[in-house]
């Protein structure tokens, strides 16, 4: 009974029919509306993994898992079961939630990692066969086709002959006597084929009537000519009928004997859809899967940003005010948590909300709440909250909390085995029950000391009996249990004393303060009276109300320098990534550039090698001569000038320390003086803080980092030295002429590099003058391309600013 009342209390009905609103089938609804609260965790666990891997295949596929063409057959295979005959709309809606089922087995069997799902879809039979038989037998309107059977099709055939000899002659009848009728219409009464005559002149066309209209000046004749006619009809329609119905008895045999699979398959699909309902609820509440954690494994409930489902709901479809979130971290030890502070202040809202999100993660629904969520899975769920007061039974509001508690504690002891006397009190704290106990306002209703020891008794019995407590009051007695027993914990919610508003917030470690006589003060109560309350109320209440106010100023810094570190947290963040994403495209540019390089250096190679091989082809024809040789080595000597790649940069020279410099000390890292000029051998002396010693130059750097310049010693010159080759003087060609007009930087910026790389000496780089980007972007390209010593502007003749020389080293 508790159960049921806590649900009611929860209002866990209206999430249900919230929840229904997200099902596809008719059944799935009904489910929803019905949902049944299971009695495991390994229960829970697999209904949470239905809804997740749902949650998954919603988010790949478009149109997610489709349940069209699905109905709720339960009545249908009943009467079936009873050889009762089906009629052709319940036939072919049967038809269709086979092929409905079918496709949901293959959306699902087309997916690898969906093993639930799979699992599920298993055991589901569609009968295609049986599918396939009604579709040949009933269309698309519910009625019997002509081709499901040979006698069905004939008597359909002598029908349409039928009223085809019928309307011939009654189109006669109407020509002949145009006269006396009253309209140039055929029409039905019943299964009969009338025309309408005019009443003065029924004599006119004898035969039976079968009706007349209103006012009485028509009557719906039947000519005696077609009677015959008519009957025979009538015979043909009855066989009609006796034989439809012969077909749909058979197709009604078949359902029957397959009742169970078809039920089995209304399971499953009802099974799919309740998931799916799960799933889109859930995507719908922004709401994430939880954990069921193990507080005897020293595991923390971790429910930050949690809001209230139904005031979501409230929020989106009623234009309600903005959820507020609340944070609930409640260590492993605690057992009771009470939360105090004003009313309307989020006390019982805070309540309801947890005792939500318990129940949500036991049906397999995700918690509206931030990642992670973690909750223990809760055995029962008790609530008494509000005001339980009667008229009829004579109950008062103190009466009635009681009452409702006594249901609780039974409910807890008929767990435990104390209801018969199985076990003692130290068993029964041993082997405790896993329940959510939610009390509102405990103890209140009636005197106030005695209500106080009330409250703390039965706070106590619950630490030991339950898994959580979370209990609201305003008796500030409750607010010192934390400091007794390390299984008790203070919450209070916050309220803003210069709008004399609550905001919302859960405050945890901090009990709530009094702030009636503030309220007072500020709603202009007169002065004297709030001072004489305070004197009422004692010194040490004063002082209480003053250090919880220092602790919730000091809680308020806190959040802010929290709230600020995380924003400088969020900025670093975004600023890494900016920059890794920088240096990756960095890092891609100089590999294909590398790349293309590369490919310039083989192709160079190539070509140097089959101008060689000309050269020596050239030397083995006929005799060769001194001359001969001296010409090919000077060809060679041209070709390896041309496809020799550039010297490496030079290293940057270094600096050479003078006195007065300051100087790096490798060895200890630290900066010097210096005191006299290096000599020969390289040695100088320098000064850091009060001590002078003497350095070699190897052993110092300069403070940007640069190594100093060996002295350079007199070397023997050498007997011989060979003159390089003299560089050939610089002559534009189409070879080393590059018209990057109309180009994007980007693309100029391959087609230079690819140039520069094949070049040796000077290029001519044609750009234009148009808006000038371009020539900045090769100019800022040339800039930092290790092979271009300089570059200028062309002369005059060769296209002035127009064009852009770059000499490559």
């Amino acid at each position: 009974m508790i159960q049921s009342e806590t649900l009611e209390l929860l209002e866990w009905h209206r999430l249900c029919q919230h929840l229904s609103t997200f099902a596809a089938t008719k059944l799935g609804a009904i489910a929803s509306l019905r949902l049944q609260i299971p009695a495991s965790q390994a229960a829970s666990e697999d209904l949470l993994a239905q809804t997740q891997e749902v949650y998954q295949l919603e988010s790949r596929v478009t149109t997610g898992l489709s349940f069209e063409g699905v109905q709720d057959i339960g009545d249908s295979l009943e009467r079936a079961e009873l050889q009762g005959i089906l009629a052709g709309d319940e036939l072919l809606a049967i038809a269709t939630t086979l092929a409905g089922a079918r496709n949901l087995r293959r959306v699902i069997d087309n997916q690898e990692d969906l093993l639930i799902l799979k699992e599920i879809v298993a055991e589901l039979r569609t009968y295609p066969e049986l599918e396939q038989e009604i579709h040949r037998c009933i269309d698309e309107r519910g009625q019997v086709t002509d081709r499901a059977s040979v006698k069905i099709g004939e008597i359909r055939t002598e029908l349409r002959r039928l009223r085809s000899q019928i309307t011939q002659k009654l189109q006669n009848i109407l020509q002949v006597k145009s006269g006396a009728v009253q309209e140039q219409i055929i029409t039905q009464r019943g299964d009969r084929f009338v025309i309408p005559v005019k009443a003065p002149q029924k004599d006119a066309i004898p035969g039976i009537v079968h009706d007349t209209s209103t006012s009485g000046a028509t009557l719906y004749i039947e000519p005696n000519s077609i009677v015959p006619m008519g009957n025979q009809l009538r015979q043909t329609l009855r066989r009609e009928q006796a034989e439809e119905e012969a077909i749909r008895r058979a197709l009604t045999e078949q359902v029957a004997a397959v009742k169970p699979d078809l039920e089995r398959l209304l399971a499953i699909v009802t099974t799919l859809d309740l998931a799916t309902a799960r799933a889109r609820y859930s995507l719908w509440l922004q709401a994430n899967p939880p954990r069921f954690v193990d507080r005897e494994q020293q595991e923390i409930i971790t429910l930050r940003q949690l809001r209230h489902p139904l005031l979501v709901w409230q929020q989106q479809h009623e234009q309600g005010h903005a959820v507020i979130p609340v944070d609930l971290l409640i260590s492993p030890h605690i057992k009771v948590v009470t939360i105090t502070g004003p009313n309307t202040g989020g006390k019982t809202v805070t309540l309801k909300t947890l005792g939500l999100a318990a129940l949500m993660a036991k049906v397999g629904l995700f918690v509206p709440a931030r990642e992670p969520v973690e909750i223990p899975w809760f055995d029962q769920v008790l609530a008494d909250i509000g005001d339980e007061q009667s008229l009829q039974q004579s109950l008062s509001t103190f009466s009635g909390h009681i009452r409702r508690i006594s249901r609780i504690l039974n409910a807890l002891a008929l767990e435990t085995g104390e209801a018969d006397g199985t076990v003692n009190s130290q068993q029964s704290i041993v082997n405790s029950q896993n329940s959510l106990v939610l009390l509102d306002e405990v103890g209140a209703g009636t005197d106030p000391a005695e209500g106080s020891a009330l409250a703390i008794a039965l706070l106590q019995y619950l630490a030991d009996h339950a898994q959580l407590t979370i209990a609201t009051t305003h008796f500030g007695e409750l607010k010192a249990l934390k400091y007794d027993d390390a299984r008790f914990e203070n919450a209070s919610v916050e309220f803003n004393e210069t709008t004399l508003s609550p905001t919302y917030r859960l405050l945890w470690g901090i009990p709530g303060r009094s702030n009636a006589l503030a309220i007072a003060l500020r709603l202009g109560l007169k002065p004297e009276v709030v001072e004489q309350a305070k004197t009422q109320v004692g010194e040490a209440t004063d002082e209480v109300n003053q250090v919880i106010a220092g602790l919730e100023a000091q809680r308020r810094s806190q959040e802010t320098k929290a709230a600020e570190a995380q924003k400088l947290l969020q900025q670093a963040e975004r600023l890494y990534k900016e920059v890794s994403a920088k240096a990756a495209a960095l890092q891609e540019r100089e590999q294909s550039l590398r790349a293309s390089q590369e490919v310039a250096v083989q192709q160079a190679i190539t070509q140097a090698k089959g101008e060689i091989a000309k050269v020596i082809r050239r030397l083995q024809q006929g005799t060769a001569t001194a001359q001969d040789a001296q010409q090919a080595t000077n060809a060679i000597n041209q070709i390896a000038q041309k496809y020799q790649p550039a010297p490496p940069p030079k290293p940057k020279i270094g600096f050479m320390p003078k006195v007065g410099d300051r100087v790096r000390l490798s060895q200890f890292g630290q900066t010097a003086e210096v005191l006299t000029a290096p000599t020969d051998d390289g040695e100088f002396s320098v000064r850091f803080g009060i001590m002078k010693m003497t350095v070699k130059l190897q052993d110092i750097e300069s403070l940007d980092g640069q190594k100093p310049e060996p002295i350079a010693k007199p070397k023997p010159s050498p007997t011989t030295v060979t003159p390089p080759p003299q560089a050939a003087p610089a002559i534009r060609t189409s070879q080393n002429t590059v018209d990057i007009r109309g180009k994007r930087v980007a693309d100029a910026e391959i087609i230079v590099d690819k140039a520069i790389s094949e070049a040796q000496g000077q290029i001519w780089i044609i750009h234009g003058h148009g808006t000038g980007k371009l020539r900045q972007g090769v100019h800022t390209f040339l800039q930092q391309h290790p092979r271009v010593s300089r570059f200028e502007a062309a002369e005059q003749a060769d296209g002035g600013s127009g064009v852009t020389v770059a000499y490559v080293g």
